[in-house]
């Protein structure tokens, strides 16, 4: 049966693990550019995703996530090892790299957002000025008969 909240734990532990990893690995200078997002395991405990994501080295640059997804899955059993060595649990689990599209997808409904806002006020200020179609009272009434 999993317990959920032990591969919880143990995710945190493992991106705090793999993102200090990153960080001292200083071989390769593009992954001073990756930064751990989130980490989730399996109910079995056998299977880890960790979740990145790349910045550009400056603000004109953009980030190249192919690069840095050749980088973590070339170093991917240094980076496994470290984290047997850190976690002490008996079976090690796998790690696999996933790159984080959650803040191109933020920043995709943010816009959806805006224009959808920028709508709602064009509506407001067309309904300020609005009229009613037809008369007054639209329904008959035998008095007026």
């Amino acid at each position: 049966m999993a317990d959920h909240a032990r591969a919880g734990r143990l995710a945190k532990r493992i991106q705090h693990i793999v993102a200090t990893a990153l960080e001292q690995n200083k071989n390769h200078p593009g992954l001073k550019l990756v930064t751990v997002t989130d980490a989730r395991v399996t109910g079995d405990l056998h299977d880890a995703t960790v979740y990145y994501t790349v910045r550009g080295r400056s603000l004109d640059e953009e980030p190249d996530p192919a690069a840095a997804a050749e980088i973590l899955n070339r170093i991917r059993g240094q980076v496994r090892k470290t984290v047997g060595e850190q976690l002490g649990v008996r079976f090690t689990p796998t790690i696999t790299f996933e790159l984080d599209t959650m803040p191109e997808f933020s920043a995709h409904m943010e816009q959806l957002l805006a224009k959808a806002r920028a709508r709602d006020e064009e509506l407001a200020k067309l309904k300020e000025s609005a009229v009613p179609a037809g008369d007054a009272n639209p329904y008959k009434s035998d008095d007026e008969d």
